[in-house]
């Protein structure tokens, strides 16, 4: 059982959107993911500025095991990107709600209504 906090919203991609309240969301990739690709060791972020669109790729992350591409649970404009990672791409695998982030986005969570709770993605998750 992956560790889902209920405060969350998790797409089927295993990328997870915290509404900031104040027109933002920080998405990151959920504890499930970041277990299965193993140690992270490079994660590509995308550009400030740049427009990123539901289902679209805005960047890869890096494993000893694999590459995966990392998919926007929602459109809007990069506000702020986790540059930390750069120099410690293992934070994502340490803490990948909180110090792991990976950007945040000028985005509605209201535009995301296909966003999943903890229950919900956790369901998703026993098909694997």
């Amino acid at each position: 059982m992956s560790n889902l906090p209920s405060n969350l919203r998790y797409a089927k991609s295993h990328e997870w959107v915290l509404d900031n309240a104040d027109g933002t969301v920080t998405i990151g990739i959920t504890d499930h993911a970041q277990q299965a690709l193993g140690d992270v060791v490079f994660v590509e972020l995308p550009e400030v500025g740049q427009t990123v669109s539901k289902g679209s790729e805005f960047g890869v992350i890096e494993s000893v095991k694999a590459a995966s591409d990392l998919y926007s649970p929602v459109d809007g404009e990069v506000v702020e990107v986790n540059e930390a990672l750069e120099d410690a791409p293992e934070t994502v695998n340490e803490a990948p709600y909180e110090g792991g982030w990976i950007m945040k986005v000028r985005a509605s969570i209201d535009d995301a209504g296909d966003l999943l709770d903890a229950d919900g993605y956790q369901a998703t998750l026993a098909d694997d």
